[in-house]
């Protein structure tokens, strides 16, 4: 974007809070009128949490929703939806189909954007995939989940926007190699054990190192499947204020501004952005 006039000052995102059930369907519907709450109330961009389509019994559910790459009633569903409203949307994550040879069971957890008209624009493959044990909590989706290679970012209309995805959040060059952003996202589901020890610690830092505006939208309570996660769906400054946050479990939607002007304002007052010297 090299006409900064063109650049709106203010903008409105939005992230949702979801508890996704089992049921597809039943998933979409909630979403649905998520996303609609959220554009009434003047969201120009919303973020729904990763996996809110869908969380199973067991990991290797997914397999049976997984879609194409550019078909299929998730993928519609979120391009509709951008369509109705005349909003932004990040689609959290859905599940895709991998096409390697070793990959029968196994899907690309993937964030597909959609611009106003519905255009889905830009596309993420999460890279860092989850694992972790402690009692009788225990998580590895490298089983049914083949990472991503790719950082990827996307221009809108306020500036560019990194995309990320939960686990991710815990890899600071990750964010680094996306560049001069003014808005990094992170659909999460974070575990309530690892949730209540680090998701504020680390999206905070994520805002401070970059001094960008971090927004993100996590699944928030107790699910069918026995699962709990943290929630906490929050938007933070480039100095690590927050914005606005949602404390209790359960579905909402958290939105604040993004000020362009707050961004200049905290990289000319400590210039650290400016100032780095390692790739």
């Amino acid at each position: 974007m090299s006409d900064r006039q063109a650049i709106p000052t203010h903008f409105r995102v939005a992230a949702l809070q979801m508890v996704s059930t089992p049921d597809r369907e039943r998933n979409l519907a909630q979403a649905a009128a998520l996303i609609a709450e959220a554009a009434g109330d003047g969201a120009q961009l919303v973020l729904l949490p990763e996996y809110f389509c869908f969380m199973g019994h067991h990991e290797t559910d997914k397999l049976a929703v997984r879609e194409t790459y550019g078909d299929g009633p998730i993928q519609q569903f979120l391009g509709d939806a951008a369509r109705r409203h005349g909003v932004w949307i990040i689609g959290g994550t859905l599940p895709l189909a991998a096409t390697g040879p070793a990959d029968a069971e196994r899907v690309l957890n993937t964030t597909l954007v959609f611009d106003p008209a519905g255009t889905q624009v830009a596309r993420y493959d999460k890279i860092h995939l989850f694992n972790f044990e402690k009692g009788a909590e225990s998580f590895d989706e490298a089983r049914t989940i083949r990472p991503g290679s790719e950082v990827r970012t996307f221009e809108a209309p306020f500036g560019r926007v990194g995309l990320s995805v939960c686990y991710d959040l815990r890899f600071p060059e990750l964010y680094r190699r996306m560049g001069d952003v003014a808005l990094v996202v992170v659909p999460s589901a974070f575990t309530f054990t690892t949730g209540r020890a680090h998701w504020e610690t680390l999206l905070r830092a994520r805002a401070v190192e970059n001094q960008c505006y971090v927004l993100a939208a996590a699944q928030g309570g107790s699910h069918e499947n026995g699962r709990r996660t943290w929630g906490h769906s929050m938007l933070i400054d480039p100095w690590g204020e927050i914005v606005a946050q949602r404390t209790e479990d359960g579905a909402g939607v958290v939105a604040g501004e993004i000020d362009r002007a707050r961004i200049d304002e905290v990289r000319r007052s400590l210039p650290a952005w400016r100032h780095r010297v390692l790739a």
